[in-house]
């Protein structure tokens, strides 16, 4: 009788073993498996939240299956206490295991709202976008020039909100006085900057900040990553450069980036202000003398004066050797490298040529055909005429 009972009791054991590994095994699946999600979320984390708040939500919203195997994986990949603050988009199917990596692990907020200050060369403007988890793509909610405009009460709604991300965004050839005066119209950052770096030395780049976040602090980090950039692209610069110094050649780069705004003109644009150093011609270029007349203090608005192109200033390149002494705007990286890496041309001169790129020439002569045609643009266009006109080098110079 005991031997039956022993019997009974170890055949129990095994399926009741059999029974636990079976539901592990099944709540491994369901873990790691595809989730029940058809359509993607953006999935809020609130600051404190627990895991278990976290579960039952995830569970309500379709994101997951069970919340009680999600709690489960937490626990046992000791994720439970690692819930990180902001909003997380999840896509359709997406496993538990994957949703809890992003909710512990990331850190970065992946929707939600975004508040992003640009700082242009002639608007410094706020724009606010939400992701629409459906499509993936940021809808614009609103945009506003605080150098004009009150904070609309949408903004001012949306900024009080948990879970905002802030950026600021300098655009290529700004200057480093457009830069602290837009910083002063951000309202959510804090501090005051006494000086204005100097010209050239700012990263034109994307900078995430936190509201409140230090003016200061901000301008450093756009003067290390300049400096970090500069330093790696003249570690790497063609050789026989008629500039010795990484200061030189970003004061190169600054005068390639305001002449152009095609990225795969850059080089050869590099190439025509090479050629004339070691020439020893002139470099007569307009940018140049439109920042010596507005010392780098917002945009022209107007074209250059016969007067102003005959105006000796250390900025005027029609009259004086060489490079100016300063940059005139912050360049990008790609203009740093176009700098130090031009083409290799014989291009002595550019002009316009209508399709917002320009016609390059090696002798004046096809130059000044060049802007014989550029005049024929502007008068059939109707665009306003150009009184300097010729980009480099001038027309019958």
């Amino acid at each position: 009788m005991w031997r039956n009972i022993a019997s009974n009791a170890l055949t129990l054991f095994i399926v009741l073993l059999a029974a636990v590994a079976g539901v592990v095994a099944w709540g491994k699946r369901e873990f790691t498996g595809q989730g029940p999600l058809t359509q993607a979320i953006c999935f809020q984390v609130p600051r404190g939240a627990s895991m278990s708040g976290v579960a039952e939500r995830l569970a309500d919203q379709g994101a997951i299956s069970h919340a009680a195997i999600f709690r489960i994986g937490a626990n046992y990949r000791e994720q439970s206490g690692n819930l990180k603050f902001g909003s997380y988009l999840i896509p359709p199917g997406a496993p538990m295991e994957a949703i809890l990596q992003s909710l512990t692990q990331a850190g970065q907020s992946t929707c939600g709202t975004e508040i992003n200050y640009r700082i242009g060369v002639l608007v410094a403007d706020t724009v606010v976008r939400e992701l629409d988890p459906t499509t993936n793509r940021y809808v614009e909610v609103v945009k506003f020039d605080p150098a004009t405009e009150a904070a609309p009460p949408q903004y001012v709604d949306l900024a009080q909100g948990q879970d905002v991300r802030y950026r600021v965004t300098l655009a290529e050839g700004v200057t480093s006085w457009q830069v602290i005066e837009a910083l002063k119209r951000a309202e959510f950052l804090s501090g005051e900057v006494s000086t204005v770096p100097a010209e050239g030395s700012l990263s034109p780049d994307s900078y995430e900040v936190t509201r409140g976040g230090n003016r200061a602090q901000l301008i450093g980090q756009m003067e290390n990553r300049q400096a970090a950039t500069l330093a790696d692209l003249w570690a790497n610069r063609a050789e026989g450069l008629p500039y010795t110094t990484p200061e030189e050649a970003l004061v190169m780069a600054s005068i390639v980036e305001k002449e152009t705004a095609v990225p795969e003109e850059r080089r050869r644009v590099a190439s025509v202000f090479v050629n004339r150093l070691e020439q020893g011609m002139r470099l007569q270029t307009d940018p140049t003398v439109i920042y010596g007349v507005t010392e780098g203090k917002g945009a022209l608005g107007r074209g250059l004066r016969q007067s102003e192109l005959r105006r000796p200033t250390p900025y005027n390149t029609y009259v004086i050797a060489g490079l100016p002494p300063t940059p005139i705007a912050n360049p990008g990286r790609l203009s740093i490298e176009a700098a130090l890496n031009p083409e290799q041309t014989d291009y002595l001169f550019f002009v316009a040529d209508g399709t917002g790129g320009h016609a390059f020439a090696t002798t004046l002569q096809e130059h000044n055909r060049n802007v014989a045609r550029w005049r024929e643009i502007e008068r059939t266009q109707g665009l306003p005429a150009d009184t300097t006109g010729t980009n480099v080098g001038g027309a019958d110079q």
